[in-house]
């Protein structure tokens, strides 16, 4: 996989009602090209009591992520915390994700 954001990647938003936070990659969606951000794009899904298997999963609200349009975050830089675009690097048959803003690798 050589997308450009990665799981586990800081992103910050940049369109939308969640424009500004920040967060951690939880999921990426290259199919439908979403991502999951933890704390943003936060939905309430009201959950009603059902039993499965001898166990009853109470009533109530859950809180939860939902995706968001992969074009709406960029990477943090590791180097100054700002939001950077990302160049892909060959060395040594191996591909590097390198930020553009400041020209350190993100990938280790």
């Amino acid at each position: 996989m050589n997308s450009k954001i990665r799981k586990g990647d800081r992103v910050v938003v940049i369109s939308g009602s969640d424009k500004g936070k920040v967060g951690e990659v939880i999921r990426v969606i290259p199919k439908g090209n979403r991502v999951v951000v933890q704390g943003v794009n936060l939905c309430i899904k009201h959950q009603a009591q059902t039993q499965s298997r001898g166990k009853t999963i109470p009533a109530g609200k859950i809180e939860f992520e939902a995706p968001i349009d992969l074009s709406n975050v960029m990477l943090v830089d590791p180097k100054d915390s700002k939001p950077t675009r990302v160049r892909m690097e060959r060395k040594d048959g191996k591909v590097f994700r390198v930020s553009k803003r400041t020209g350190t690798r993100i990938d280790k």
